[in-house]
């Protein structure tokens, strides 16, 4: 007889992609213009839905991802149409650098620990951090996630539950709320 483990289901909850992103599609409206509106929905929408589904199964599904890097890739010269060759160059590059660092850091991590810290679907999700914000703001969102998956831990110390050097946090969970948020309050000010 073989044995087979069932894959988790990678669907988002209809209610919560339906519910926040329809408030986040009201705020993207009310207050930016119609083309930033628009990449903000598109990828508000793909982030409640990667960080539902990692925070359910810790997995990240390639159609949030790889449909973030290149809604990214696809939105820059569209959002910036004044240097639209150059937009989309920089977001391809800033794509492949975010995706190397955090594979680099996932590689290092894994050799000095062994075993792995980081999935590789943070690693893809990175790439559509690098694809979707400016140089100066990705440290901006990747801070802002790991200082919510910090205050998620301290919150679950608080409660009385353990936490160990080996608990796993969903850090897609984090990264994805905080690139929508960076986005959106970098599209607001500008």
């Amino acid at each position: 007889m073989i044995e087979t483990t069932a894959m988790p289901d990678l669907r988002p909850n209809p209610a919560i992609l339906v519910g926040a992103g329809g408030a986040l599609a009201l705020a993207s409206v009310a207050f930016l213009s119609w083309p930033v509106a628009i990449a903000s929905i598109v990828l508000g929408i793909l982030m409640i839905a990667g960080a539902d589904v990692d925070a359910r199964t810790y997995l990240l599904p390639d159609a949030v991802t790889f449909g973030a890097t290149v809604a990214g890739i696809v939105a820059a010269p569209l959002i910036d149409p004044f240097d639209p060759w150059f937009a989309g160059v920089s977001a391809i590059t800033r794509a492949i650098g975010c995706a190397a660092v955090l594979a680099s850091l996932r590689v290092s991590y894994a050799r000095m620990r062994g075993r792995e810290g980081l999935g590789f679907g943070d690693v893809k999700l990175a790439a559509a951090i690098g694809a979707w914000l400016s140089l100066d703001a990705i440290p901006l969102c990747f801070a802002l996630a790991t200082s919510a998956a910090l205050l998620s831990a301290l919150i679950t110390l608080l409660r009385g539950e353990t936490v160990e050097r080996a608990t796993s946090l969903p850090l897609g969970a984090f990264l994805c709320p905080s690139l929508w948020l960076v986005f959106y309050a970098g599209a607001l000010v500008s």
